[in-house]
């Protein structure tokens, strides 16, 4: 799959997402080794803090079928000027099983610009630190 494939794929995800109170959909599509795709949209609560975003839903559901630490690249998408960069949140949870992932992240345009999870979380804390 190519970049721009990943990214458009996480646009198809704004339209599930569940923001009733930010009004600010998310979508991701996060690719692992073997070619498998995991999508995510971010889904909204009343309680705030019960809310989660689009790229953890696509970890967690990667998770949850067995991929551990297999990922290459996530795309994170928005209907935004600016890029729509991952949270802190996410990105702590990205590095516990990603600390060298590539991020795409893009805008309404569709434009997309590439980091790696490092130089978004640079010095990040992960399994190897519990040593």
């Amino acid at each position: 799959m190519t970049d721009r494939e990943l990214v458009e794929l996480a646009f198809t995800m704004l339209e599930r997402s569940y923001v009733p109170y930010s009004h600010f959909p998310v979508g991701a599509a996060l690719l692992c080794k073997d070619g498998t795709v995991f999508t995510g949209c971010n889904v909204e609560n009343s309680a705030f803090g019960s809310t989660i975003c689009a790229e953890r839903t696509a970890l967690v559901k990667a998770v949850s079928e067995g991929h551990r630490n297999d990922f290459v690249t996530l795309a994170v998408v928005g209907n935004s000027k600016d890029y729509c960069w991952p949270c802190g949140a996410c990105r702590q949870m990205l590095y516990e099983f990603a600390p060298r992932l590539r991020v795409l992240v893009a805008n309404e345009k569709h434009e997309y610009v590439e980091r790696t999870l490092n130089q978004l979380l640079p010095d990040g804390f992960g399994p190897d630190g519990m040593d």
